[in-house]
């Protein structure tokens, strides 16, 4: 196994438990699509040109964008909520 492959495997580990230990959503969501990336150039090299094209367009792509739009969603009904919560207390 080259040196590459080696590297590339050990940050797959280590985005995949960065990503579970994150408490930052927003991070964590970026560290997924590192994850997603250093997966296509894997499935790249062992070969699978058609799993590299996929997995970096459902997972680094359309996955990501739905989980961004998800993310801003939660965080307008959080500021909706606070800013509901101002008007009762006055």
């Amino acid at each position: 196994m080259d040196l590459i492959e080696l590297c590339l495997l050990g940050l797959i580990l280590i985005c995949g438990i960065a990503t579970c230990l994150q408490k930052n959503l927003m991070v964590s969501l970026i560290i997924f699509m590192a994850y997603s990336v250093i997966m296509s150039i894997v499935w790249a090299l062992l070969r699978a040109p058609d799993l590299a094209i996929t997995e970096a367009a459902v997972g680094a792509g359309i996955s990501s964008l739905l989980l961004f739009i998800t993310l801003q969603k939660i965080r307008d009904l959080k500021r909706k909520d606070a800013s509901n919560d101002e008007k009762t207390n006055l």
